[in-house]
């Protein structure tokens, strides 16, 4: 079994009176020790609070649409079934492996869709208000051994093992898809004057795409959730790494990486979840 300890932070960085990155961690441990977690990181976007209302209203709606993994109705339900238990079912022919991770993950896509439509009507019917509100979300679901993480937009996941950050989502950006076909390379993602254009956000229409993907986790293991503020001001991968290896607890990593992004220039608000996977 393993076990999960999370912190978050947000900060409006150096230039932004206002903060509209929200972040979320929650951490649940069932009877028999099953680790379950809920991660979110959201950046808003749009002029007169808009965006600071996008990401907070997304977050809650993610939140609420995902309650079901932390409640304790029904012990039994697929999505909380220990690894011995699961491995039963499966020999047993009850369910397969495939459709735990698929009901976890349409849950994911379902609430995120909600969020998207609670953005987008809030949007078209307060555009005074709004001033075109939008947000990214990078959230990650951990049941057990697994991991799922979505995102739409440009804020990250990354997966941290042996030394080594590991990109998990793909940013929906001009730029990564400019990396993607070789038109440019991939450290002038930080110079390109294109570099804030991004394809796919949270509120800018009725129905979103949603990239998921799974990883397992491992003992040692560290997942980071970020907007831009963070990885496009401490660019060198290698120095995340280090900095949330030696932070001794999650806050201090978050608070570390915070301070960084600061130290940087801080250009942008700053959104943070760290998760220490033992």
């Amino acid at each position: 079994m393993i076990k999960l300890e999370a912190a978050t932070l947000t900060d409006p960085g150096c230039e932004r009176e206002m903060n509209e990155d929200s972040a979320w961690a929650q951490v649940y441990s069932t009877s028999d020790g099953e680790a379950i977690g809920l991660f979110i990181v959201c950046d808003g976007m749009g002029g007169h609070m808009g965006g600071e209302v996008a990401s907070h209203w997304a977050v809650e709606t993610i939140k609420q649409e995902m309650s079901s993994l932390f409640s304790l109705k029904d012990p039994r339900a697929t999505v909380r079934l220990s690894e011995a238990e699961l491995a039963a079912a499966v020999e047993g022919g009850e369910v397969t492996r495939a459709s735990v991770v698929s009901k976890i993950e349409l849950q994911i896509r379902q609430a995120i869709q909600k969020a998207n439509g609670v953005v987008y009507k809030y949007a078209q019917e307060k555009p005074q208000k709004a001033a075109e509100a939008g947000t990214t979300v990078t959230m990650a679901v951990v049941v057990g051994h697994r991991v799922i993480v979505a995102n739409v937009g440009d804020s990250r996941t990354y997966l941290l093992r042996d030394h080594k950050l590991q990109q998990v989502s793909q940013d929906h950006s001009l730029v990564a898809s400019l990396v993607a076909s070789g038109q440019i390379k991939p450290e002038e993602v930080f110079t390109h004057p294109q570099r804030n254009m991004i394809f796919r956000c949270l509120g800018q229409k009725r129905q979103v795409q949603v990239d998921t993907f799974l990883e397992v986790l491992q003992p040692g293991d560290f997942l980071l959730l970020c907007s831009d503020g963070l990885w496009e001001m401490v660019q060198d991968e290698e120095v995340i790494a280090r900095l949330v290896e030696a932070a001794s607890t999650p806050q201090k990593a978050c608070q570390i990486l915070i301070d960084a992004a600061n130290t940087a220039g801080g250009e942008d608000n700053i959104g943070v979840v760290v998760v220490k996977v033992s």
